[in-house]
């Protein structure tokens, strides 16, 4: 059974249309299929979809992003990759369900696949814990990490989770340290990582894996430090205004593509993802081999100083530093006026230092 958003109702009413033209025994007893009416109604159908699609407002991207029917990691894993094999636990703690993570081949060379997976159906959704990992998941992708770093293995990450667990459990096993060194570990490897965030990519949950050399999105996937309805209710105290939020986070592919938070965008078949997985397999495939290929030749510091150089260069063309290409210094641009305040109270606090200084030497030398 097909899942549909709220504004597919139109989509959903012809596609029923379609199943009944296509099903000769319907309830006006056995009768000829219409073919041309089916063609007719399947281009409405596109049509439609085209004019939806092209035009979502970043909550409903939100909404596609999480649609029930949306690839998860594990299809793209089973898919993409061939003798992948499991590895599981974090050597401290336990094993964490709701990320896989293991080698593969890839065009026959090794990669380390990482993939936050939420499951496809209620029972495994739970299993998965709806995608949201907990500090032993964290620290079970540091171990693979670090270990394909050790032998010089490329990383590919698929990212899709609405944030980190925030249990109580979780906390109390150092879930903010495991993503901080996650983050951390990531940003110290020195062969390429690859982050594709394929729904959600939300808050920590996502960055700590996501820290990557280049950071991909597919094309209705969102990313962003909070949910719309969690930014909603702290700026406004009002969960139903997950538009202005959405708009506001600019959490789209295309706005993070403009502000260079990310650096790719894979295209999408029209209607989402789920309406052609194979479409879509070959997009993903497509830019992982055009991605491996261009970090070929490169060494281990030139990776480290790419991946390095890339998060440093986010937020400087909106005027944040004062010397763009300067990537030693994260100094931020200051204002005649705001400069004069400045010199002005350190002139003062100098010349305070200045007049204690005499005083203290004057009543040295007037009573020694």
């Amino acid at each position: 059974m097909k899942n549909y958003l709220n504004f597919e109702t139109d989509i959903k009413d012809l596609e029923v249309e379609i199943e009944k033209l296509k099903d000769p025994y319907n309830q006006g007893g056995l009768s000829e299929v219409d073919t041309k009416k089916i063609s007719e109604s399947q281009e409405q159908i596109d049509k439609r979809l085209q004019e939806i699609y092209s035009n979502l407002d970043p909550w409903q991207t939100t909404l596609v992003a999480r649609h029930e029917d949306r690839p998860k990691a594990k299809f793209f894993i089973d898919n993409l990759f061939e003798d992948f094999i499991p590895l599981s636990g974090d050597r401290f703690y336990g094993e964490d369900k709701s990320v896989l993570a293991g080698f593969a081949k890839f065009n026959e060379k090794s990669v380390l696949v990482i993939g936050q997976e939420k499951g496809d159906s209620l029972e495994t959704r739970i299993e998965r814990n709806f995608g949201m990992m907990r500090p032993e998941g964290y620290r079970k992708t540091i171990r693979l990490m670090k270990l394909a770093n050790k032998f010089n293995i490329p990383i590919i990450s698929f990212i899709d989770t609405p944030g980190a667990y925030p249990g109580v459990g979780a906390e109390e096993r150092g879930q903010a340290e495991a993503i901080a060194k996650s983050i951390e570990c990531c940003m110290s490897l020195s062969v390429p990582t690859f982050a594709i965030v394929i729904g959600e990519g939300g808050s920590g949950g996502a960055i700590a894996l996501a820290s990557s050399n280049k950071v991909i999105m597919l094309e209705n996937a969102i990313y962003s430090v909070i949910s719309p309805e969690g930014c909603a209710t702290i700026l406004w105290r009002d969960p139903k205004r997950t538009l202005d939020a959405a708009k506001a986070m600019k959490l789209s592919s295309k706005d993070l593509l403009e502000l260079k938070v990310i650096d790719e965008i894979i295209p999408e078949p029209v209607g989402g993802a789920h309406r052609d997985r194979d479409l879509i397999l070959d997009n993903v495939r497509k830019s992982i081999t055009s991605n491996l290929e261009e970090f070929l030749n490169m060494s281990g510091d030139e990776i480290l100083n790419h991946r390095k150089n890339k998060f440093l260069m986010i937020g400087r063309s909106k005027g944040f530093v004062s010397q763009l290409d300067d990537l030693t210094t994260l100094s931020i641009k200051k204002n005649k006026i705001s400069m004069y305040i400045e010199n002005f109270f350190k002139s003062k606090i100098k010349l305070g230092i200045s007049f204690i200084v005499i005083f203290l030497l004057g009543y040295l030398i007037f009573f020694l």
